[in-house]
């Protein structure tokens, strides 16, 4: 399979995804060509709207990262090393009662070098399915719980720029309208060349 990042203004990104109900070799396929396109594009997260395909599903991988976060994966502390790259497929997300929100800067592979302050619920639990269908049980904060929420807003069809506040959003609005204007140009079709 053969994926690229797709950029703002693709009207992939503001598509809800589909409950994942098949989970064959072809989501495991696409799972690990995810992993792949995101590793190659210096990425944390990445999720299928990016990728153009409207499923619940996106691929995370912290190992590079300062782990300023803690974690627990169905009840235990495991080395991130045994779990990750991690495919998180029909996530449910519960935010901690009393979580604080931490107001911190974001990227996004979807929104090249543009960055701008979110604020957060800086802990999370997750249940989700893996690549195979099996359920699991995350809890997490920090770099971790910002990464699951930013791709699982993709999944949802809901962009980081939507989560700025406007005073953030305005700095940025000359930069996002030249990204959409060179989406919207790419996807033009081009005119056929005869000899």
């Amino acid at each position: 399979m053969s994926l690229r990042i797709v950029h703002y203004n693709d009207p992939i990104l503001r598509k809800k995804g589909a409950r994942v109900t098949v989970f064959d070799a072809a989501l495991r396929r696409q799972a690990n060509d995810m992993v792949g396109l995101m590793h190659d594009a210096a990425g944390i997260g990445l999720a299928a709207q990016q990728v153009g395909h409207a499923i619940q599903l996106c691929v995370v991988d912290l190992r590079e990262a300062d782990a300023d976060f803690t974690w627990t994966i169905d009840g235990a502390r495991v080395p991130l090393d045994l779990f990750m790259p991690m495919a998180i497929i029909n996530p449910d997300i519960t935010v901690a009662h009393g979580t604080a929100e931490i107001l911190y800067e974001e990227g996004c592979l979807s929104f090249p070098k543009i960055r701008g302050d979110i604020a957060r619920p800086d802990k999370i639990s997750v249940k989700f399915q893996d690549e195979r269908g099996s359920p699991h049980a995350l809890v997490c904060d920090g770099l971790f719980a910002r990464c699951i929420q930013h791709e699982a807003d993709h999944l949802n069809g809901v962009l980081f720029i939507d989560r700025m506040t406007k005073k953030v959003r305005a700095t940025l609005d000359d930069a996002v309208k030249t990204l959409a204007k060179a989406t919207r140009e790419a996807a033009k079709p081009k005119p056929k060349v005869f000899p």
